[in-house]
């Protein structure tokens, strides 16, 4: 954490409101990309990401300095977007939803890798809502924002074990769906470029 983090989490516990205003600028990035991957669209993400500072704003007396605040608040996330998930049961959102949010740059240099490159990335988001809403967070915390086992058992509430337990068996769960999907788009393509004579 940087000296500056720190200065603002010790101004913010004081009743600065101008230090937590630099504190969700410096840690909104997370908390939305959190958000963004545990509910798959850009507005519930915006709601959630609002919602999860406004409660960090009015627990903030329950913070405890000895812990990391990054961890701290992506718990807050975590959580809201879990009780998110359970309480609207939200449906997998189709390809052709995902894929208005994602429009490639036409004007790019590369247009088609672009396309590709927003393809896999909504094939992902899919494949991560497969999970239960507490093995899909432990995976975002691990894999995206390259939070540790403890820190993912902090955040979440659960105990270092069972964080690798869950690990071990999303990431198996996300490996057999993502060869499903390759293998799915190999034969797209393959029937795309075959002879209509055949």
């Amino acid at each position: 954490m940087t000296e500056d983090k720190a200065l603002w989490i010790n101004q913010a516990l004081h009743g600065d409101q101008d230090a937590f205003g630099f504190l969700v600028e410096a840690y909104q990035n997370q908390v939305y990309s959190l958000c963004f991957r545990m509910l798959g669209n850009t507005h519930d993400a915006e709601d959630a990401a609002q919602e999860s500072f406004i409660r960090a704003y009015q627990n903030l007396k329950r913070y405890d300095p000895n812990r990391s605040f990054a961890t701290w608040i992506l718990s807050i996330t975590a959580h809201y977007c879990i009780d998110r998930i359970r309480k609207r049961r939200l449906p997998s959102s189709s390809f052709d939803v995902l894929k208005a949010e994602l429009i490639p740059d036409r004007y790019a240099p590369e247009p088609e890798k672009s396309l590709r490159k927003q393809e896999k990335e909504i094939a992902l988001q899919n494949l991560l809502k497969e999970l239960k809403p507490i093995d899909r967070a432990a995976i975002i915390l691990r894999y995206w924002d390259d939070c540790s086992e403890v820190e993912i058992a902090e955040t979440l509430d659960l105990s270092v074990s069972s964080v690798k337990s869950r690990l071990f068996r999303a990431r198996k769960k996300l490996a057999k769906s993502w060869l499903i999907y390759q293998q799915t788009v190999a034969l797209k393509e393959r029937r795309t470029h075959e002879s209509p004579a055949l």
